[in-house]
């Protein structure tokens, strides 16, 4: 008898284990809703960093190259140990993750197709204030002179307008702007001409644009553009808005590069309308360990 009371116990539980789980109640899912609200942060994030949405995309080039993935992920942990509050994703930001971000940082080729819905929201974001910063050609697309009026400049998708990789030698156009300080003077990366810029953008770096043969082809040999600015403006009806770009990370290196990464945090910081070392500077606070 206690043989078979085992098998009718043992059946009784392979049987259990085969019954669908109790529908969820809306009861339920406002639990859900709250959960975040009750539960700990996670460690060692600073609940009063600036937020910072990542908005990537998939990867486009070779090894090495235009390595979106690669660079949300590594991203997020630098923003995060530099004091950010860091969400992103490969999609188009919700709306309510627009409401969120104090910057949005755009690395994605071609971020310049938006449907008429996303270029609503994204120009209601920055009508708001919100700052915005794109990396290499997330400013390309159908409308150069629009999305000029979001990040001061723009670039024509399908026109001959870039170096292709080579070596980059930077001008520095405003030796007493904090963001470039520590700026290498030399890159093995890919730079742009043939952009439409906003009277309003202040550059920072410019390149002579090097002798390449895509170069050669769109006329852009010997060109001095702007490849690194920062951008102040206001939208009709909006509040002051500002944005920083930086137009190479074409290479993964140079996105990895910790003398640029610095640079970088001081745009991103620019832009989301703190001081400049917000991010550079940051020391985590050191909370006592549970015993």
């Amino acid at each position: 008898m206690h043989a078979l009371n085992k098998i009718l116990l043992g059946g009784a539980v392979a049987l259990a284990a085969l019954v669908p789980a109790t529908a969820q109640t809306a009861k339920d899912y406002a639990n859900y809703s709250t959960y975040m609200q009750k539960a700990p942060r996670a460690q060692g994030q600073n609940v009063n960093g600036m937020h910072i949405f990542l908005f990537g995309g998939l990867k486009s080039h070779g090894p090495g190259a235009h390595d979106y993935p690669y660079w949300m992920d590594t991203w997020s942990k630098l923003l995060t140990a530099h004091g950010a509050v860091v969400d992103g994703g490969f999609s188009f930001p919700s709306q309510e993750q627009l409401d969120k971000a104090d910057v949005i940082i755009i690395y994605k080729g071609d971020a310049g197709y938006m449907t008429p819905e996303q270029r609503a929201r994204l120009q209601a974001y920055v009508k708001r204030g919100g700052g915005l910063v794109t990396f290499h050609d997330s400013l390309c697309g159908p409308d150069p002179e629009d999305m000029a009026t979001l990040v001061g400049a723009g670039k024509k998708h399908g026109e001959v307008n870039y170096t292709w990789t080579a070596t980059l030698d930077y001008n520095v156009v405003d030796k007493d702007n904090p963001i470039a300080a520590g700026m290498p003077m030399q890159i093995y990366d890919e730079a742009f001409f043939k952009l439409n810029f906003a009277p309003e953008v202040h550059p920072i770096l410019t390149v002579p644009m090097p002798d390449t043969p895509s170069a050669r082809k769109g006329g852009g040999v010997g060109q001095t553009i702007p490849q690194m600015w920062t951008y102040e403006h206001t939208l009709p009806g909006g509040q002051p808005a500002r944005a920083f770009v930086w137009m190479q990370g074409h290479m993964v290196d140079s996105l990895q590069d910790p003398a640029i990464q610095k640079v970088l945090l001081r745009g991103i910081a620019w832009a989301g309308k703190k001081p400049v070392g917000e991010l550079v500077d940051y020391v985590p606070q050191r909370s006592a360990r549970a015993e």
